[in-house]
Formats: structure tokens, sequence, C-alpha cells
């Protein structure tokens, strides 16, 4: 039976407002490319996948000035790249500035909140499981989460990455419940999926834009409230 529900923050149940597909358009678009901003939606993620891989290696935060701009950079180019726009140096520089200068709203997923207040309305204790290597406290108060979590574990307090176990471990320890009654919902498969079934736990793909199409090993979820359908 299940007794906890995790989940992943960025992508799962943080977003952007403007899109980050938007911005991206517009920053192409000083350059004299036009894109529509939603053909860019599957690239985003290939280039998602390749920061999570570099961040679960080592913390970006853990990073001199100079690497970190390398990775932002592979991660523009991977993401042009998959968008067949040509990747040279000079505009893969050009696009990161311009992205700077844009304001990014955090914001929650419109299926956020009905469906951890449900979850919390059926009993279950939920958390946060997430590769972030700062304090979130703010962020999670400003998003109106902080009252709905009782668990929130991060590669920070734990000094583990995803997919490493040890995170997963400590989040159903502290919650106080055991790894086969607890699910995580993720929005990366190796990452998230993989690295909670590896400890036990029952991983959860929430796959918003339809891109892991070929995932047929776990559930994969559109809509968070999907989640229900898993409770048993």
């Amino acid at each position: 039976m299940i007794k906890a529900v995790f989940f992943d923050l960025y992508h799962t149940l943080l977003g952007y407002d403007p899109p980050r597909e938007e911005l991206q358009a517009e920053a192409l678009k000083d350059f004299g490319i036009e894109v529509n901003s939603e053909s860019l939606l599957h690239p985003l993620v290939v280039a998602d996948e390749y920061i999570y891989r570099e961040h679960a290696r080592v913390s970006l935060g853990q990073r001199s000035k100079e690497e970190q701009m390398a990775v932002w950079a592979q991660y523009e180019r991977i993401l042009l790249r998959e968008a067949d726009i040509e990747a040279d140096d000079q505009r893969i520089m050009g696009l990161l500035g311009k992205m700077r200068e844009f304001e990014l709203k955090q914001v929650l997923f419109d299926d956020v909140l009905p469906t951890l207040n449900e979850l919390k309305k059926q009993g279950l204790t939920l958390g946060l499981i997430s590769n972030v290597d700062q304090d979130i406290t703010t962020l999670l108060d400003n998003l109106g989460l902080t009252a709905l979590l009782q668990v929130v574990v991060t590669s920070q307090d734990t000094g583990f990455n995803k997919p490493s176990p040890e995170i997963f471990q400590e989040a159903v320890k502290r919650a106080g419940v055991r790894a086969n009654e607890a699910l995580y919902v993720g929005d990366q498969y190796q990452i998230d999926v993989v690295g909670a079934n590896r400890a036990g736990m029952k991983g959860i793909l929430i796959d918003r834009i339809d891109y892991f199409t070929e995932v047929n090993d776990c559930p994969r979820l559109h809509n968070l409230m999907q989640i229900l359908e898993y409770l048993a």
C-alpha cells in the first residue's frame, strides 16, 4: 500500500512564465532566425537531459564560473542542434547573453495544487526530492508548497545527487515509510525513474509534452492528477 508520494521540483511541479521555449524563440529572432516556439519543446528536453546528467556527476554550484559557462554553452549547442539550427560559437554565446537578460518567473503547473491537495486529503505523506545545491525554502514558501510538503530532501542537505540511491533512501527514512510504500514522480527517465526504482521506490514519469514515447517500463503521465490511479 502506498503511504508517501515524492516529487521532483523543476519541470515536474515547477515551470516558467513566460515558457522557456517562447524566450528561446524570441532570442533566436534577434539573430535573424524565425522558429515556432513549440518546435523547441523537444530540443529543450534533450538539452535538459544533458544538464541533469552533468549536475548528477558534479553539482553545477561546485564548479568554477568558467566550467559553468562551458556547460551552459553545451546546453545551448545541444538545443540548437536538435532544432536543426546552426550552432556556431558566436551564436551560442550571443544567445546565452540574451537569455540572461530575460526575467523568468517560476510558477507551478496548473495541475500541481489540485493534485497535492487531493493526495493530502487521502492521508498520504508528500515530499520533494531535488538535485538543487542551494536553499529553496523561500522558493517553496512563495510557491505555496511549504504547507503541503512534509519532507523536503535536496542534494545540498544530503550530499548526494539523483540518481544515487542515498538521496531517495534519505527521503523515505524522513517520511517514516519503507521504500516500496513510496512513489516518486519526475520528468527525467534515467535520473528520476531509474534512480527511484533502484532505491526500491516506484518511479513514475511525468511527460507533459509526450517526449518519452518509447518508455514502456514505467507509468507515464501527461497530467499529475493521473497519479491517483497508482495509489493502490
